[in-house]
């Protein structure tokens, strides 16, 4: 079976559900930093990604094979994209937003740095489990 990221514009999972689909459709009435924080809520981890982008592909491939299904919004391909990536750029403090961005548990874990940092330290894991995305 082949990698398929894509489900959707501007979602997508490891196995290609749309899972957080309604979630999604309900959010895009929203203003981007309300829409960023109830799309981030909306599952229990959850991507903001380029679907050009290297690294975003690194952490969905980490979190793929750790078993974890997560919630990917490929900002480049939602027409509000570009709105929602200042938003979250606007969330980690300003300046431009250094994709991928996660948050698990509907909580801003941070850029790729963030969760390489956690990972190594030992945190990624209880995070994930007390989310629920991950029951091992």
């Amino acid at each position: 079976q082949s990698e398929n990221f894509y489900a959707a514009p501007s979602f997508q999972t490891c196995g290609g559900e749309a899972a957080a689909a309604a979630v999604a459709a309900a959010a895009s009435g929203l203003d981007p930093l309300e829409r960023v924080v109830r799309l981030a809520k909306g599952n229990a981890v959850v991507i903001f990604s380029v679907s050009s982008c290297c690294m975003c592909h690194a952490v969905k491939r980490l979190f793929c094979g750790m078993g974890v299904n997560p919630t990917v919004y490929e900002l480049d391909l939602d027409p509000r994209g570009k709105e929602m990536e200042r938003a979250v750029s606007w969330l980690l403090g300003g300046g431009a937003a250094p994709l991928p961005v996660v948050f698990i548990g509907g909580r801003l874990v941070g850029a790729m740095d963030r969760v390489m940092a956690s990972h190594i330290s030992g945190n990624l894991v209880p995070l994930l489990k007390e989310a629920g995305a991950l029951w091992l």
